[in-house]
């Protein structure tokens, strides 16, 4: 591929595999996924409801380990970070837009979105999270607390707190799942605007596969595995 030879890869996944135990079973939620997505790309995970999809997220941003297998994300192999290393190595590279917003309920809009840019460690944290929440259209929102806003704003704060930090790569979890289908259109059109934008790699699992169609490659989950 000349995007990955020009440009590298952004998250790679050799044989991961994930079990849990149920009783006195182990269920098998990943069974050996390869995976390797070029930096720049926007890849969607499609798969039905129960396959794996946030899992398999999980364990590509290091916010879970698999059972077997391996993950490289910004060209660093997460198997030897503990968590506090795996957190340490996406300051600053990684941000996430999840369904549930996960604002901060005591937060300002401002407050929640300029995060991101904290963690980073990013003298000018608060100057990029105004930036960021006037380019998603909420600057007169920025006193607001999270009660105060739709879901549809709620989200964009969000993504603005995403996008302060200035990821390499962002994570979207059905980024929609929780807005009406007005909303959840603006939402993705906003996504994809600040993604080509900016020149992130965008790794997004929903169900939704119009959603899936706008991405440059889209991957479906079958039985723990990966169809291209």
């Amino acid at each position: 591929m000349d995007m990955a030879r020009e440009c590298g890869w952004a998250v790679r996944a050799h044989g991961v595999a994930h079990e849990i135990s149920s009783g006195e079973k182990r269920l098998t939620i990943l069974d050996g996924v390869d995976l390797e997505i070029a930096q720049g790309q926007s890849v969607a995970i499609v798969g039905r409801s129960g396959s794996g999809k946030t899992t398999l997220l999980s364990m590509l941003a290091g916010l879970d380990r698999p059972t077997r297998g391996t993950v490289e994300l910004a060209g660093t192999d997460l198997g030897p970070l503990d968590e506090d290393g795996r957190a340490r190595l996406r300051a600053g590279r990684v941000g996430f837009v999840f369904q549930s917003f996960q604002l901060l309920a005591g937060f300002t809009a401002l407050e929640n979105a300029r995060l991101g840019a904290d963690l980073a460690g990013h003298a000018d944290a608060a100057d990029r999270a105004q930036a960021s929440l006037a380019q998603v259209g909420l600057s007169a929102r920025a006193t607001h607390l999270p009660h105060q806003l739709s879901g549809g704003e709620q989200q964009r704060v969000a993504i603005a707190r995403a996008f302060a930090a200035g990821p390499s790569i962002l994570f979207a979890d059905e980024p929609t799942g929780n807005l009406d289908s007005v909303t959840g259109a603006e939402i993705i059109d906003l996504l994809f605007l600040l993604n080509g934008s900016r020149h992130t790699t965008l790794v997004l699992v929903t169900h939704d596969e119009g959603l899936a169609r706008r991405c440059d490659r889209v991957l479906t989950l079958r039985n723990g595995r990966l169809d291209a």
